[in-house]
């Protein structure tokens, strides 16, 4: 038999049906798509937690599948907000013990949602005239793949291209590390060879990260139409960019490591390019 909620909120729909039991299958089920790649592939569904990465998810156009609600620390402004975009029979109120269980972070918003994922391919990105692409090779960690995608939104990149990725794009780690841009940004996963193709395309010079190089970062001109390749926490970049690539260039290094993370690494390198940028925009005044 269906259990009723009537909410405290005027606003929202006077009853909302209430999910009380760990073993409600919509629970299990979020926990199945949280946990497991295959299972987000197979149901075409991904879980967006938090009102900040909900909010960007719908304004940028996902579709929300199912919202759920743990009122008592959601907020009526937000769950209001976020209920334009989801339907009236869509909504779940779900109890604390079910937000503990599902939440993958402290101090969360309350909001849980369900929604469709969108995956473009190169030819659907829209560059601008002097487009600025980070291309980001066999990443490991979703935090690492998150934080990249942060830059990326941060710098104004036209997008970002995810060659052979070794983790899933939605994976709950990577949104959250991604405060939500992996919605933002234009991101594409492709191959190496087709990533290559698009750049040559539309006449992107090819800057790969790696160590060794006679080419400092700060000596290279990325004033151009630019993409900026980085590789794998543990390996860096294979043969294939190495050997693509226009210019293969350095971050000077002074220490005993003689790497950095890559997110540092690609967070260097892109604002580098975005100086000499508006540097150049300065000089041209």
């Amino acid at each position: 038999m269906r259990t009723l909620y009537f909410c405290k909120n005027p606003k929202i729909k006077d009853m909302a049906e209430a999910l009380t039991s760990l073993n409600n299958p919509k629970i299990k089920n979020i926990i199945r798509l949280q946990q497991k790649s295959a299972e987000r592939k197979s149901q075409n569904l991904i879980v967006v937690e938090g009102f900040r990465e909900i909010k960007l998810a719908v304004e940028t156009g996902f579709s929300c599948h199912s919202l759920y609600v743990f009122e008592k620390i959601a907020g009526l402004e937000h769950i209001n907000y976020i209920r334009n975009y989801v339907k009236e029979d869509s909504i779940f109120m779900i109890t604390e013990a079910i937000f503990e269980k599902l939440a993958y972070r402290e101090n969360s918003d309350g909001l849980i949602m369900l929604a469709v994922p969108e995956y473009l391919t190169p030819e659907e990105v829209n560059l601008s005239p002097n487009p600025l692409i980070l291309v980001i090779e066999s990443v490991e960690k979703p935090g690492n793949l998150g934080a990249m995608l942060r830059t990326a939104d941060a710098a104004g990149v036209d997008a970002v291209l995810v060659c052979d990725t070794l983790t899933d794009l939605y994976n709950p780690n990577t949104i959250r590390a991604s405060l939500g841009t992996v919605f933002s940004n234009q991101v594409v996963t492709c191959s190496n060879e087709e990533a290559f193709n698009w750049l040559k395309k539309n006449r992107i010079q090819i800057f790969s990260a790696a160590l060794p190089s006679d080419i400092v970062c700060y000596q290279t001109d990325l004033t151009g139409s630019s993409a900026i390749v980085v590789g794998s926490e543990a390996n860096g970049l294979t043969r294939f960019w190495l050997n693509h690539a226009d210019e293969v260039i350095m971050i000077p290094m002074s220490g005993k490591v003689d790497s950095l993370n890559v997110s540092a690494s690609a967070a260097i390198i892109v604002y580098e390019a975005v100086r000499q940028r508006l540097a150049g925009s300065k000089q041209v005044k």
